[in-house]
């Protein structure tokens, strides 16, 4: 494996673990609080999917940020450097979704107690969706 086959790899594999861990997180915390609402016979909010799927995005980041790796490998030779930007590309992409998925676990357990505060939540998961927005674009500037 040459260090261009690296970094396209890990592009995508770093953003996909932490969408896995952010997804899992976020969704057994559903599962949690669904729970908790059949329990009290109250009706289980379907909106929780929106938490469960929301670090999913950051897996498509990983591999726009692969795909382009791949562009720069066809035209030149692939240096440490692209291998840099698709490893610490790919992990901060990860970490994104991995906190993602944490706030997502948070917001899922609030709004099934209460029924309240979806919007400002999606809001703080779209904060941290940035993150990995921003990441995705510094990192395809760089590679020009």
């Amino acid at each position: 494996m040459n260090i261009g086959e690296m970094a396209f790899s890990a592009a995508l594999a770093f953003s996909a673990i932490g969408s896995g861990f952010g997804i899992g997180m976020a969704g057994m915390a559903s599962v949690g609080a669904w729970k908790k609402c059949y329990a009290m016979n109250k009706s289980a909010p379907f909106l929780l999917l929106a938490f469960i799927g929301a670090p999913l995005t950051q897996t498509i980041y990983g591999y726009i940020l692969m795909i382009q790796i791949k562009g720069v490998m066809a035209a030149a030779a692939p240096g440490l450097a692209i291998l840099g930007i698709g490893a610490f590309g790919g992990v901060s992409i990860g970490v994104s979704a991995f906190f993602q998925g944490k706030i997502g676990a948070a917001a899922a357990d609030a709004f099934a107690e209460t029924g309240k505060g979806f919007a400002n939540y999606l809001i703080a998961i779209g904060i941290v969706e940035t993150t990995a927005i921003f990441t995705l674009v510094f990192m395809l500037s760089v590679m020009g």
